[in-house]
Formats: C-alpha cells, structure tokens, sequence
C-alpha cells in the first residue's frame, strides 16, 4: 500500500518538506496531498487528518504517523537509507536532527519560511547570531567530519531533509552559514527534489495574511518571484 503524505503550501510549510524531500530523495513512493494554510489559525480543519491540527502527517493503511521527526523515525523502521550506515555519522546526524527539531526559535521567528522571495533582514537579534553561529559550526562539523558532500557522509539522509527548510531561509535571507555551510546549501538548492518544491512553491497562488505579516515583520522584501 503506497503511503499519503498531507502537507501544507511549499511556499511557507517547513516542517512538510522534510519527510517530502526525504521520501522524494529516497524514492520511497506516496501520494501528496496538500491542505493549504486557510487562515492564521487552521486548527479546526487540520483536525480532520492530523491529531496536533498540523501538518505533516502520514497514512499508512489506517496508521496515522504525525509530526515531522516522528514520520521520519517511523520511514526510518521500513526503508534503508534515512539514517547514515556509519555508527558515527548515523550518531552525529540523529543529534544534529532532534537538536533542529527542538531548537532554533530565533531563526525560526526572525527568518520565517518564504521559498519565493528575497528579503533583506532587519538587524540580527543576538539569539539569531547564536543560531546562525551554531548552524555554522554544526554543518562544518559534519561536513568536515564526513567527507560530505552531504552532512553526514555521501548520501542524503534525514539529517539533510531536516535542514533542507534553512536551505531556503539562508537564501531568503542572505545568512552567513561559512563557507563549507555556503557550498552544501548551494549543492542542496541543485538537488531534482529541492528544484521541483521550489517550482511548486512559485506557482502557488495562494496567500495567507498572517505569514505574509510574518515576513513583513522579518525585512523588507526586495525581490518576489512567486505567480502573481
């Protein structure tokens, strides 16, 4: 039975593209289908797929897995791939993976996600310097430790799909990641998989008051290059 993986727009969904850009990478086979952000608040609708009212979730059968960290550690189960096959990588990226998951609050805030524009920041808050300095430190880390040219070695894995989303935050916003954080986003924004979200992402006519509000609030918006 092929799995269905419910999202929300490419435009602004971070968390759905990580198990999206995962299961695409790894030719796992599913179904999208995408529930757009309605309004500001799309509990109540969400409600009917996803026990938490948020996106992603995945059906299996009648197996509903939520969240995207716990779709991953259930792909992680029944398909090879999604860890790194070396005891030190595969340690290292599980860190590095529920480290993103749970922290990050300042980049997340201060860079909301918006695949479709260019924005230059307003001035950096000393908690966004502390998380672009760790992102820095954390991707040379692996890099260097690995051999790259992915984070955790010469595959994609989960650790990848979890920072794909900053991928399109450090060209949103221009961030300085380091050189090595520089080369791997440029080699992630090359990827068939982070081309096609991309696309998708620009052809959305979709908007949402709140997160267009949440990038005004980010900088000012220089370039836009989503479907008018």
């Amino acid at each position: 039975m092929t799995y269905t993986l419910i999202t929300a727009n490419r435009n602004y969904s971070s968390w759905s593209l990580r198990p999206w850009v995962l299961m695409t990478m790894l030719g796992i086979p599913f179904d999208d289908q995408i529930e757009p952000f309605a309004a500001s608040s799309n509990y109540d609708a969400f409600r009917a797929f996803s026990p938490t009212g948020q996106v992603p979730v995945l059906l299996d059968g009648a197996r509903t897995i939520w969240d995207s960290l716990g779709i991953v550690l259930y792909l992680a189960d029944r398909h090879e791939g999604v860890w790194p096959t070396d005891p030190a990588a595969r340690a290292w990226a599980q860190c590095a993976v529920t480290e993103m998951h749970g922290g990050f609050s300042a980049l997340r805030n201060d860079c909301t996600m918006n695949v479709g524009v260019r924005v230059k920041p307003k001035p950096m808050s000393a908690a966004l310097e502390r998380d672009v300095a760790r992102l820095t430190e954390l991707w040379e880390q692996g890099l260097g430790s690995f051999g790259g040219p992915f984070l955790a070695g010469p595959q994609f894995t989960a650790v990848d799909a979890f920072f794909a989303p900053v991928v399109f935050r450090v060209r949103t916003y221009d961030l300085d990641v380091g050189h090595a954080g520089k080369e791997w986003v440029h080699n992630m924004l090359g990827l068939t998989a982070m081309l096609g979200w991309e696309k998708d992402a620009l052809m959305e006519s979709w908007r949402e008051a709140g997160h267009e509000a949440e990038l005004r609030d980010c900088g000012d918006v220089i370039a836009d290059y989503r479907q008018a």
